[in-house]
């Protein structure tokens, strides 16, 4: 989980955010399994059932009127396969409750329209609980990665169209996300 392909992982997470906010779940669901597969390197039966975990996860997040403690239930079966594929030993049920303020921040920053200091924060506390590292050094992935998140928020304002060149511009922003993450964690 410290080895992963940057542009794979951000591939298949733009993926997955056009499907989340097309509500297009099956769609959801491939991109995924690509994630996990990408981003944790789990066998296949794993990583399914990782996948399958992230989208009931985000299911009951989706809704206005959501359900943040069952999306924190699933979030910590995901996280615990990875810690018990990969011997980690961070805390599964803080991951899950670290995964889901990442989202309420989000969901908050939409509003405005901008990158949230909230947000990063989140994913920075995030990202250093997982991979056992300081939270300075995650912070540039979790700027981009909220960058990215802004530039989807547009994308979806604008009317969610698949030729848009904002996805290219999210795509590469998840991808420098992504790249300066695996430069911090990668042992």
């Amino acid at each position: 989980m410290r080895a992963f392909d940057p542009r794979a992982v951000a591939r298949r997470e733009c993926g997955a955010w056009v499907a989340y906010y097309r509500r297009q779940w099956p769609r959801f669901l491939a991109y995924a399994v690509g994630m996990v597969r990408s981003g944790f390197a789990m066998p296949w039966p794993r990583t399914v059932r990782g996948a399958w975990f992230v989208l009931r996860a985000n299911q009951s997040w989706a809704p206005a009127d959501n359900d943040p403690d069952g999306a924190r239930r699933y979030m910590r079966q995901f996280y615990d396969l990875v810690t018990r594929t990969h011997g980690e030993t961070f805390d599964t049920t803080e991951a899950a409750r670290l995964e889901v303020e990442w989202w309420r921040a989000h969901r908050e920053a939409q509003r405005d329209g901008t990158t949230s200091e909230e947000l990063v924060d989140a994913l920075a506390a995030l990202y250093a609980h997982v991979y056992q590292t300081a939270s300075a050094t995650v912070r540039v992935a979790a700027v981009e990665r909220a960058d990215a998140m802004v530039i989807s928020d547009r994308w979806v304002v604008d009317g969610r169209d698949l030729n848009s060149p904002a996805l290219t511009s999210e795509r590469a922003a998840l991808t420098r996300s992504y790249a300066a993450l695996l430069a911090a964690v990668h042992r």
